[in-house]
């Protein structure tokens, strides 16, 4: 038999071996219920299924975020890290493919050897040699099965894991963003408050001159006044480290990055949560922690083939001459091929030892799964009572920013007359600078809300993109 028919034998053979031992992986069930509990009567005013076309964060219909949002999967280095995770793992994967194939190698070799090199008639030699190798691990037990089976499931984990990156990243400079512009509406209700009370501290000035006004009256205006320019100031911190944190999620020194101010939009859109049956396939760390679980599963049944004798088939062809001229001819050659067959008799226990690591890693595995869904369930039910309690706030804070600013306003005109004393502006003004601020937290509570409730429900990633 030729080594070339010994090959054809080995691949015929291969494709007979027999069948992987341990596990056929099963997901893990879990108990889904049919609908969210703090859902209820709520309906979301003007709800957005954005989920379903594309980029989710173009429900906010801003051109500088989505402008931003766009720089997060090329300039991120989170995101990138975990791209490279995925590379990696595909690598692992055809590693593990290879185990398939037979190993065919070549050698040559010109060794000299000398005899008697200490007496008169040393005799000197070069040899020539020259051939082909190959060895075949046969997969009966399917050890190379699971293990590929394995790291095709770790792969499908790191795409996963990427997605859940990426999604972060987003949420985050979302987030981030919305506060920027919080930040931009705060500095322009300083300034306009700033500019008010500068106002009032001329007409209050004005009216001491004139005799009609206590001194006390304009200390207190210039107090006041004061204390909203040092507001002013801190806010312009509060926007600058807003602003190096977007630079920073964006891959890009805050040094070189910039954003100009920028009006806040005052509507909040929301997303409907769906149905909890869902949010199995919508969320990529889920995906990532089932995935995990089919790998461990493999594991088990790579564990398990160790305890099986190992066939492999091995095959070698070779030329050994005096000359390389005439290296290649039948006189030179000696070729083998034939079965090995291997068995591990003792081994202190360790093959024991590792199927037991193997089933407690899947137990840990399934652990880890059913505690992901758990912690998604939890964000989606916290996000729907959020936004539901936070819409109905919103309404009650609105009405209050403009009865504070009508009190204000009539509070002023009356100092103006002489009927109230000073006190009261300062009042009628403290308490509307204090219902404007609380209305824009409000607002920036409601905006991170709706954002966080897009993550929680996956931002529109299904776990059909896994290869």
């Amino acid at each position: 038999m030729s080594f070339a028919r010994g090959l054809a034998v080995m691949f015929a053979v291969g494709l007979l071996a027999g069948c992987a031992v341990g596990p056929d992986y099963e997901r893990p069930e879990f108990d889904v219920a049919a609908s969210y509990k703090e859902g209820g009567d709520w309906k979301p005013s003007e709800p957005n299924d954005v989920l379903s076309r594309g980029p989710w964060w173009r429900i906010y219909n801003d051109d500088v975020l989505d402008g931003l949002e766009k720089r997060i999967e090329i300039s991120n280095l989170n995101v990138r890290a975990a791209a490279h995770a995925v590379e990696e793992s595909r690598a692992l994967v055809s590693q593990a493919r290879a185990g398939f194939w037979p190993t065919i190698t070549g050698t040559a070799s010109r060794p000299r050897t000398t005899t008697n090199p200490a007496g008169a008639g040393a005799v000197h030699r070069t040899q020539n040699e020259a051939g082909l190798g190959g060895v075949w691990s046969l997969d009966i037990w399917g050890q190379i099965r699971r293990s590929t089976q394995s790291q095709e499931a770790g792969f499908q984990a790191s795409e996963a894991a990427l997605a859940a990156a990426r999604l972060s990243a987003q949420a985050q400079l979302a987030t981030t963003y919305f506060e920027l512009r919080g930040q931009d509406h705060l500095q322009s209700l300083l300034d306009a408050t700033v500019a008010a009370q500068q106002e009032s501290f001329r007409i209050t000035e004005s009216r001491y001159k004139f005799g009609v006004a206590a001194r006390a009256d304009v200390v207190s205006a210039q107090t006041q006044l004061l204390s909203s320019q040092a507001q002013q100031t801190n806010a312009a911190i509060q926007r600058a480290l807003l602003e190096h944190a977007i630079a920073v999620l964006v891959g890009e020194e805050p040094a070189k990055f910039s954003l100009s101010p920028a009006p806040l939009r005052t509507d909040v859109p929301t997303v409907l949560a769906g149905v909890p049956s869902t949010l199995l396939e919508r969320r990529p760390d889920i995906a990532e922690a089932e995935r995990r679980v089919a790998s461990a599963s493999a594991q088990i049944g790579v564990a398990r083939a160790a305890f099986f004798p190992s066939l492999s088939i091995t095959g070698s062809d070779d030329y050994t001459g005096d000359t390389i001229g005439n290296l290649i001819r039948a006189s030179n050659r000696v070729w083998a091929f034939g079965p090995e067959l291997a068995l591990t008799l003792f081994d202190g226990g360790l093959r024991r030892a590792q199927a037991k690591q193997a089933r407690a890693e899947f137990d840990v595995s399934v652990d880890d799964y059913r505690q992901t869904v758990l912690s998604a369930f939890q964000q989606v039910e916290d996000q729907i009572v959020t936004l539901r309690v936070l819409e109905k706030q919103s309404s009650i804070v609105e009405a209050t920013v403009a009865a504070a600013r009508e009190a204000e306003t009539l509070t002023l005109n009356q100092y103006k007359g002489g009927t109230v004393p000073y006190s009261s502006v300062i009042s009628a003004q403290t308490t509307r600078l204090s219902s404007e601020i609380t209305a824009l937290d409000v607002l920036l509570d409601r905006l991170s809300a709706s954002v966080t409730m897009i993550e929680a429900v996956g931002g529109g990633w299904s776990a059909a993109e896994l290869k």
